[in-house]
């Protein structure tokens, strides 16, 4: 089995590569791609060392040359940042001019991100088509992955999105719970970094009101919200809700503050250094802060169930089609599913509480419009579809919002 990594020049590559090499995949070639050579020089030699400490048979390769790498590939992961950590800081820091959050996967922010990022995974996507084995599956894991997903998937790709805030739920509670990870079942439901986690089963029982007596506090305080904001809604949302639970107080948080993209950027310079070590062959603590816990045990089960090796239950980014009746089909959502070589399936899901459904129809509409906005273009796409977002809302925000990423040098139109 090849899998070709598209972004594989990422200094978070390595967590990938040690997951891959741990967990003991099947992968006989894991291909680096990426037009950052000189990363490239340090990542692959490095993940080279990572599967040879494992005693992996499988070969790390790695190309700047697109269609080498995407040549009889089984599963193609895309993991791309178009325009770097310096977009990132950008994504992070307009929106607040206007008086709204800066984020690089949800409102203005995460918008930008979808109009630079989109047009460029779908080129890679095509020449997947056409380059990888027939029935190749693609994992998106790059952000804003909803939107992302439901990009490729309209364009006709055989894809599934993938992201790591479940996994981290589910380690988190069976820690708590002095149980196995695997035992634990989570009830995870809504969009892609809009979710919710309503139950958490263990042999059968749901344990997560247990969770939110006995740990409410700690939970609260990973999410940065007051215990009743949990007691009320009677479930753990992501920590991304704090953007919208909170949104005035992370404004005034973030102004003049450092941004997430500042101090990722000054972790990678770090990270290129120690991966340039011909002796180092385990990867960093370091590692550990840049974020996406989890990603590689997340992204090694969801692929050994797409490929046919271990059929399994994974939180995956899918088309609705009726798991959510009041969303269209085409909308794409993040559910618990039944994933094999046929693809990822919802799972049965409870009607969702009000509070919950309200949110997760708002928000599924801007995204319907991102991608409309992404594929397309025109300042009156980008504009309709900020005017929608929750995060913004407000006609004279999205006409100043659109006109400043109008201007963005890393739009194609």
């Amino acid at each position: 089995m090849k899998v070709a990594v598209v972004g594989g020049g990422s200094t978070y590559s390595p967590e990938l590569i040690d997951g891959f090499a741990r967990l003991g995949s099947p992968v006989t070639e894991l291909a680096l791609i990426d037009p950052a050579a000189d990363r490239l020089e340090m990542i692959g030699p490095f993940g080279a060392r990572i599967f040879a400490r494992y005693g992996h048979a499988g070969q790390v390769t790695w190309t700047s040359d697109l269609d080498k790498g995407l040549d009889g590939a089984d599963v193609v992961i895309i993991q791309l940042r178009v325009g770097g950590q310096d977009a990132r800081i950008g994504d992070e820091t307009f929106p607040l001019e206007c008086g709204c959050v800066g984020q690089e996967t949800t409102g203005a922010g995460g918008l930008a991100k979808a109009l630079r990022t989109v047009p460029v995974v779908l080129e890679v996507a095509e020449r997947a088509r056409q380059l990888a084995n027939p029935g190749a599956w693609i994992v998106d894991f790059t952000n804003p992955t909803g939107i992302v997903t439901r990009a490729l998937l309209d364009a006709g790709h055989n894809a599934v999105g993938l992201c790591n805030v479940a996994i981290g739920f589910q380690r988190r509670f069976a820690k708590l719970l002095g149980v196995a990870p695997e035992a634990v079942l989570l009830d995870h439901v809504g969009l892609n970094h809009l979710t919710w986690e309503r139950a958490a089963y263990v042999d059968g029982v749901d344990r997560l009101p247990e969770l939110l007596t006995d740990h409410l506090d700690d939970l609260a305080g990973d999410l940065l919200l007051p215990g009743k904001v949990l007691t009320q809604l009677g479930n753990v949302p992501s920590y991304y809700l704090r953007y919208f639970y909170a949104h005035d107080a992370v404004v005034q948080e973030e102004l003049g503050a450092e941004t997430r993209g500042e101090k990722v950027a000054a972790m990678e310079a770090e990270l290129l250094k120690m991966y340039a070590d011909p002796k180092l062959d385990v990867k960093p603590e370091l590692l550990s802060k840049r974020g996406g816990a989890f990603y590689s045990e997340a992204a090694v089960g969801l692929i050994n169930s797409l490929t046919g090796l271990t059929p399994g239950i994974h939180p995956a980014n899918v088309r609705n089609n009726g798991a959510l009746p009041f969303l269209s089909d085409d909308a794409v959502i993040e559910v618990m599913c039944d994933v094999s070589e046929a693809g990822a399936v919802p799972r049965p899901i409870t009607p969702l509480a009000p509070e919950l459904a309200g949110l997760v129809a708002h928000v599924s509409g801007y995204e319907e419009l991102a991608v409309q906005a992404a594929v397309h273009g025109g300042a009156d796409r980008v504009y309709k579809a900020l005017l929608a977002h929750p995060l913004v809302g407000q006609h004279d925000l999205a006409e100043q919002l659109a006109a400043t990423m109008v201007r963005d040098r890393h739009l194609k139109w």
